[in-house]
């Protein structure tokens, strides 16, 4: 899918910096780091959801202890 990317000004330099500092293209970059965002956030999912269905499991266990 293609999309257009409107950075502020700053962004478009402190990238252009890195990407250059790194060796790699401003697109190469972009997409590690929508990955990394997209790895994270789906990491924290995860685990959010075996908190809730672990809390409604032992709901009456840790009630009881308070």
């Amino acid at each position: 899918m293609a999309m257009d990317l409107h950075l502020r000004d700053d962004q478009t330099e402190a990238l252009r910096r890195r990407a250059q500092e790194e060796g790699v293209s401003q697109h190469a970059l972009v997409l590690r780091a929508v990955d990394a965002y997209l790895a994270g956030t789906a990491h924290e999912a995860r685990v959010r959801q075996t908190s809730r269905e672990q809390a409604g499991k032992w709901s009456e266990l840790l009630e009881r202890l308070g």
